[in-house]
């Protein structure tokens, strides 16, 4: 994939992405299916096209329809998404998006979750002395 990737995703084309990264290989019609509220088709089909342009999608011809799969790997998204998040609320500052999720989220963060996240900033802590 020669161009950047393209991060900002509304409501919709994640559901899409969360629809095509499910089932892998889709059409149209089965994205539409697995939608909430689904929308017309070709208002799926809009979105589709979107996401393909943005880099988030590829397609092949089975027949006489369109067959969707992902063109980058959950994970790559995932990341490409946190950065724009990071970059675009939080100043790219780490401190201030941790303490936000912490925040959001201090009644459900278990002990276990704290202490394997202590043990990764002393991890990191030891890395950037070295």
């Amino acid at each position: 994939m020669g161009q950047k990737l393209k991060t900002e995703l509304s409501r919709r084309e994640r559901q899409v992405m969360a629809v095509v990264y499910k089932r892998k290989n889709v059409s149209v019609w089965d994205i539409r299916r697995d939608l909430p509220d689904p929308p017309s088709y070709s208002a799926v089909r809009s979105v589709v096209n979107i996401l393909e342009s943005k880099g988030f999608l590829k397609h092949k011809r089975e027949g006489h329809k369109y067959v969707y799969s992902p063109s980058i790997h959950p994970k790559t998204a995932m990341k490409a998404a946190v950065q724009h998040l990071m970059k675009t609320h939080f100043g790219d500052s780490i401190e201030k998006a941790v303490t936000a999720i912490l925040e959001i989220h201090n009644d459900q963060v278990t002990e276990e979750e704290l202490d394997r996240l202590s043990v990764l900033i002393e991890r990191i802590k030891r890395e950037g002395e070295t």
